[in-house]
């Protein structure tokens, strides 16, 4: 029995290890539990590869762009394979930096599956580890269609194991995923069908999901609406999907399911520690991340929350500080969180949707839009306008929410999130002097 210690974290993605880290740096004897590769699914399968996915069709969009306005060149195709060994070794350094880091602040990493025995006892490996502190941070795994022929489609997991861009690609689902993976293979080279029950973005304010949406049709993406896939089929000319919207969808040479994810929850025993369970499986937790059991803890994906990794990060950290930093009060506020999904071009919002803010404050909402087209795009003769929306509430117009798509938007959001996060008015933004010419002075130019 190893009982000497003082916090056991479950899950060597992003949460769990920004969890070890603090709490170790704090004077605490941890020990973590991770079977695969460190970094989870944010380094290995997710944010880092897909960023690097995004950042190569950004170039080939840069490439047809600048043909566009008069350089004397031919837009190339990528070289596949090269580019994924580049990805490749940038997400082997990520790996190698956590695996120092633990290695350096005595973190005992256990490269071992991990279940209760009882609510503070974990058993890995034929040992068993006993700390008056557990933190769950196992993730999610992308969601089987459970469909006939379901087995034919990949999920993101399977789109980084790619050898080569599909030259028919459809992709099921309108979420973050669906959205990203399509801009992605579009510029890219793909013929690419988005297929959704409904809208895209549905958890975004709606005049996002709608901007987005006549982007991607005029990038050639074909956006097939209300379709619920029923099946899959495979034939001489490729894979099809059977819709009930009308006849199958097809033929395309890789079909990929964005659907959604599930927290990983099934090999821990929860039942031994008498943690309770949502809905989806989630684990149930409190602004604290407390679970149902004393002493037990989960974050991240696994707990229902915003499945962001900062959000995880976060979260981990404050619990960490509290725990062992001397914070009794310390814990993650999950309102006005920002983020961006890494569409072409990309979408930033933070704070209320319009439909959130009408329902909390009712007539008291105002809203501020511009739309233009970027510099870039007009030069290039390029199709398409960057959205702008501020959502303000009450006398004094406090910007409530910030949302916009368009080129430039990922990396723009995260100062104008602070000032929502601090409260600012419309007022406070017409006060700060634009930076011209930019796309962003937009945000503090709109009448």
């Amino acid at each position: 029995m190893n009982s000497h210690l003082d916090l056991l974290v479950i899950g060597g993605g992003s949460g769990g290890i920004a969890t070890a880290i603090r709490a170790a740096r704090h004077g605490a004897r941890v020990t973590l539990f991770e079977p695969h590769e460190l970094g989870g699914t944010c380094i290995n399968r997710g944010c880092v590869p897909k960023k690097a996915m995004w950042l190569a069709a950004d170039l080939a969009e840069s490439q047809r762009m600048a043909k566009a306005v008069g350089f004397d060149m031919k837009p190339g195709m990528l070289d596949w394979a090269t580019f994924v060994g580049h990805r490749e070794a940038y997400v082997l350094r990520a790996r190698t930096s956590y695996a120092n880091r633990l290695r350096e602040l005595g973190i005992n990493h256990v490269p071992a599956p991990a279940h209760f025995v009882d609510a503070h006892t974990l058993r890995a490996a034929d040992a068993d580890y006993r700390a008056p502190h557990i933190v769950i941070a196992t993730g999610s795994r992308p969601r089987d269609p459970e469909l006939p022929g379901g087995d034919l489609a990949i999920d993101s997991d399977g789109f980084f194991k790619l050898d080569h861009c599909p030259a028919r690609a459809g992709i099921i689902g309108g979420g973050y995923i669906g959205v990203e993976l399509a801009g992605v293979l579009r510029s890219l080279g793909s013929k690419v069908d988005l297929i959704t029950r409904g809208g895209l973005l549905s958890r975004f304010d709606a005049d996002l999901g709608q901007a987005l949406s006549g982007m991607m049709r005029a990038e050639g993406i074909y956006h097939h609406e209300g379709c619920a896939v029923r099946g899959l089929h495979r034939d001489d000319e490729g894979l099809w999907l059977d819709c009930s919207d009308h006849a199958p969808h097809g033929p395309y040479d890789q079909v990929i399911s964005a659907i959604g994810r599930l927290p990983n929850v099934e090999s821990l025993q929860l039942e031994a520690a008498g943690v309770k369970l949502g809905k989806i499986d989630e684990i149930i937790t409190d602004e604290f991340e407390k679970t149902s059991v004393e002493g037990v803890y989960a974050l991240g994906d696994v707990n229902g929350k915003p499945a962001l990794t900062p959000v995880a990060i976060a979260a981990g950290r404050q619990l960490a500080d509290r725990l062992f930093g001397g914070k009794p009060d310390a814990h993650l506020d999950y309102s006005c969180i920002p983020t961006v999904v890494f569409s072409h071009p990309p979408v930033g919002t933070v704070g209320m949707s319009e439909a959130e803010a009408r329902k909390q404050y009712g007539n008291a909402v105002k809203i501020h839009k511009a739309r233009f087209t970027p510099m870039l795009w007009s030069l290039a003769g390029r199709d398409g306008k960057f959205m702008m929306k501020l959502v303000c509430a009450g006398d004094d117009e406090r910007v409530v929410g910030l949302h916009g798509i368009g080129p430039g938007m990922d990396e723009m959001l995260q100062g104008f999130a602070v000032a929502v996060r601090m409260g600012a008015t419309y007022t406070d933004f017409l006060r700060t002097v634009a930076i011209h010419p930019t796309a962003a002075e937009e945000f503090v130019t709109m009448g």
